[in-house]
């Protein structure tokens, strides 16, 4: 399998493309508006060393003013590359069509409100794909950028893990902050699903590369700075919470979970939705999350059921770690709470499918 063939975006500034022929990564940043901070992830990631490496920044509807901030910043540039993508694909889509403009051997997503812990950051990352084959993707500790401490928001991992922030272990996902993918991998499972936009796309990118035999691993020593706070994590505003559940409860249908074994969950959702003012966000997420699973199997004509393999490495490297059921579905509810109402509570995209 490979990527689809989408229509070439338009060029705004920068390189035309990458100067070798063969290089070691793609830096992926996508831009919607938020200038400074995103010219400072570009900055980050043209000062990364020790490695071959283009830079790629997809923007998605910024403002005329701020595309041309971006621009200017890239303006000449051999190692980086301004496009403009047709409208806004969400974190999958632009994720997707980013990474389709590059040939490295390793795909690095940044966030355009992060930054490279080091400039050997990048290179950590590719060697520590290089030297184990069977990994599909590395997950970087993400640290609060004015603080340096652990960015709690972004610990996509069972919470008991948490004291071991600064070690690495097999995981079942992936925090999108910073993490670094195979290419080989990325193409073999078709890129991120489109249809999430936005939420979970990482853990629904790592249940097919799991399901293929492949690992993801944690690495608490290769580190990216995050500049959001953990209490404006979440937004409780548009259309943030629906897309929370109805992502999270399409992936469980995605995978086989039938309908009615996700309808704890999904009541979970509605009681954390009504506390926060957005019972009707969730919902609709769910005869949205039905929708979606329903053209999923018409268009791939099936489920991507689990494997026994696949199900053995979730319940050792998620499911052993967050206990009961009951324990599990409190963490997926509390998930995206804001830092600061509870810093124990789990992070945003967190869950195991079983």
């Amino acid at each position: 399998m490979s990527l689809p063939p989408y229509p070439p975006p338009t060029h705004v500034a920068g390189a035309a493309g990458p100067a070798a022929a063969a290089y070691a990564a793609d830096v992926v940043i996508l831009a919607l508006d938020r200038a400074e901070e995103t010219i400072e992830a570009i900055a980050s990631a043209r000062a990364q060393r020790g490695v071959s490496r283009h830079v790629w920044i997809a923007d998605q509807g910024s403002r005329p003013e701020n595309l041309a901030l971006l621009a200017q910043a890239v303006e000449g540039a051999a190692d980086a590359t301004l496009v403009r993508l047709d409208r806004n694909w969400g974190v999958a889509g632009g994720r997707n069509r980013a990474t389709a403009l590059g040939r490295g051997r390793v795909v690095f997503a940044l966030d355009n409100d992060a930054e490279f812990a080091t400039t050997t950051t990048l290179a950590e990352a590719v060697r520590a794909l290089e030297a184990a084959p069977d990994l599909a993707a590395i997950g970087c500790r993400i640290l609060v950028h004015a603080t340096g401490a652990d960015d709690l928001s972004s610990w996509g991992y069972p919470a008991p893990l948490l004291p071991r922030a600064g070690e690495s272990f097999d995981a079942c996902t992936f925090v999108g902050a910073g993490h670094a993918i195979r290419r080989q991998d990325f193409e073999a499972v078709g890129g991120y699903d489109d249809r999430l936009f936005f939420c979970w796309e990482e853990f629904d990118f790592a249940l097919r590369a799991i399901n293929r035999g492949r690992r993801i691993r944690y690495r608490g020593d290769i580190t990216v700075r995050h500049k959001v706070s953990g209490e404006h994590r979440f937004a409780w505003s548009g259309t943030r919470w629906f897309h929370f559940v109805r992502n999270r409860i399409y992936i469980g249908l995605k995978y086989g979970d039938a309908a009615l074994a996700l309808l704890p969950r999904f009541l979970a959702y509605q009681v954390k939705g009504a506390r926060n003012g957005v019972l009707a966000q969730g919902l609709r997420a769910g005869p949205a999350a039905l929708r979606l699973a329903r053209r999923y199997r018409a268009e791939q004509g099936g489920l991507d059921i689990l494997t026994p393999a696949a199900r053995d490495y979730l319940r050792r490297n998620d499911a052993a770690h967050r206990g009961s059921l009951g324990a599990r579905l409190r963490a997926e509810v509390l998930a995206a709470l804001p830092k600061a109402q509870a810093a124990q509570e789990a992070p945003r995209d967190s869950g195991s499918p079983t």
